[in-house]
């Protein structure tokens, strides 16, 4: 009987779809009482009154407040005890039994107002989720729907938040921890208790608030601020470690971009807007190659970026590394080549590869037996030379814009002697399309400015055979593709050196070495 009820009921309910509490689109005049009671489905009788037994409190509601959110566990329940007192010739008035529950009343005290017409709105975190378990238990689909709908409500460290739920409707922010972790909250409406057989569910299961003591309220309020559009100010490098810990923590993908060090602006010389991003930042599906050909060389190009799920259009990307981690090599006939350590060794290697998939290149230059005896593309070492763009000291060139300071102190091209200015023609210069460097103003002298003693370097040149090394304790690089010949590919990545922070010998260094005490 409570099956082919429920059918029934479906049916009855179906119009109140349309509109809140059943009601049709407003006409110019207004509705009298009895015309609103009457856009109420009439599942049970409006004007019998059912009673209710919630824990230890009795409440008696019309049959217009139980049949104004149905189907539901109530309707069905004295609907079936109509039915069966018509079939057995009974009094309706004395067939009604009250219907007992063993649930908090305090809760349902505002269940019952739901009924009766009234907005509910959860008041806190234990507040939801018992209006939500009952809800759900009860099987009210409007008070289900409109739990659906309200804020998140959870405590992060020792302070509590509502969170608007299109705030995560954002694709560069969801799904996210509160998407994926509480999944309970986020589920369809019409889903009771996902994951929960409802056969024999005596009573719904208990739902702990959402919690997270492990990370810092106050971090978590100026992410919202920003989720929300407002600006945050960073005090210092260590803040905004902390709230990009706590980005990464909560999933905000998007958001984490908006807060990475990085600097957008317009270069006037260049007549083009350029981005300044750490090598550490730099995700694959942000990198672009825009293809710049010129007479002398149709591959030319500069590798570009765009921060993923921020950034309408790409920008020339400005590449900061860091660290010491980089070494220049000083050849014969002023060429100069970069060697890579650590991390940061993997990364451009990575980042090479991506570039190589932009520009339709294979991923490794390797014959395929070869790649195969060796385990694979995967099981090579990460490193720019396997590659196709590269050797594994990365091709480097270095003009009079370059802002160098060697040694603490600013270094420049004229400064070394025997310097002209360099031609326009290609704008790179020290590099032709062949990829063979040539006596170009852009060459690098391998003697130092007269000004400055670096015997302690001269004796380690000359012990190297004449090869001069500077450590670069970080520099901002260009990335230039151009075409090559007798290569392993026809084109090669080269950095062309924006700004440099250098060091020619480890006395260098240890001058610039501070104490612990400061």
């Amino acid at each position: 009987m409570a099956r082919s009820a429920g059918d029934k009921l479906n049916a009855h309910a179906a119009p109140a779809a349309n509109g809140h509490m059943g009601i049709s689109q407003p006409s110019s005049q207004p509705l009298s009482t009895t015309q609103l009671i009457s856009h109420i489905p009439k599942i049970l009788p409006h004007e019998r009154v059912f009673p209710i037994q919630i824990g230890s409190e009795l409440f008696k509601l019309s049959g217009a407040s139980l049949s104004s959110d149905a189907p539901s566990y109530f309707s069905q329940y004295f609907l079936c005890q109509i039915r069966q007192a018509e079939e057995n010739g009974e009094d309706i008035s004395t067939a009604i039994r009250t219907l007992s529950i063993d649930r908090d009343p305090d809760t349902f005290k505002d269940i019952a107002l739901h009924l009766q017409g009234y907005h509910v709105k959860p008041r806190d975190a234990t507040h939801f989720v018992r209006l939500f378990a009952d809800a759900q238990f009860y099987r009210l689909p409007k008070l289900m729907s409109q739990l659906y709908e309200e804020s998140i409500f959870t405590t992060i460290g020792e302070r509590q938040f509502e969170i608007p739920r299109e705030l995560f409707s954002d694709p560069g922010n969801s799904p996210n921890f509160f998407s994926l972790g509480f999944a309970v909250f986020f589920s369809s409406p019409d889903e009771l208790f996902p994951g929960l057989d409802r056969e024999g569910l005596l009573r719904p299961p208990s739902i702990v608030p959402p919690a997270i003591p492990t990370r810092n309220g106050d971090i978590f309020a100026e992410l919202l601020n920003l989720l929300r559009g407002y600006p945050v100010n960073i005090r210092d490098e260590g803040h905004r470690a902390d709230l990009l810990r706590d980005c990464r923590y909560f999933n905000f993908k998007g958001l984490e971009q908006r807060l990475i060090p990085h600097q957008i602006s317009y270069n006037l010389s260049r007549r083009r807007h350029e981005i300044v991003l750490r090598l550490r930042d730099i995700l694959k599906s942000g990198i672009t190659v825009g293809s710049e050909p010129t007479a002398l060389d149709p591959a030319a190009g500069w590798v570009n970026y765009a921060r993923p799920f921020v950034d309408e259009k790409a920008y020339e990307l400005v590449l900061e590394i860091g660290d010491e981690s980089t070494r220049l090599q000083f050849g014969p006939n002023g060429s100069m080549r970069a060697e890579f350590f650590g991390e940061v060794k993997t990364r451009v290697a990575k980042m090479f590869e991506v570039i190589s998939t932009k520009l339709n290149l294979p991923p490794t230059t390797q014959p395929l037996g070869l790649l195969m005896a060796q385990g694979g593309a995967s099981s090579q070492p990460a490193t720019p030379g396997n590659t196709p763009l590269s050797a594994d000291l990365v091709r480097v060139v270095m003009d009079p814009e370059a802002s160098v300071t060697l040694d603490g102190r600013a270094w420049s091209l004229e400064e070394a002697g025997n310097i002209s200015v360099p031609s326009s023609a290609g704008g790179l210069g020290g590099v032709n399309s062949s990829g063979g460097e040539h006596n170009s103003p852009t060459a690098l002298p391998l003697s130092a400015p007269a000004s400055q003693p670096f015997s302690r370097k001269r004796r380690r040149v000359d012990m190297n055979g004449g090869l001069e090394e500077w450590i670069v304790r970080t520099g901002q690089w260009r990335l230039r593709i151009q075409g090559v010949k007798n290569g392993k590919a026809a084109v090669e990545c080269c950095l062309v050196a924006v700004k440099l922070d250098a060091m020619s010998s480890e006395h260098a260094r240890n001058v610039q070495r501070p104490f612990l005490g400061g």
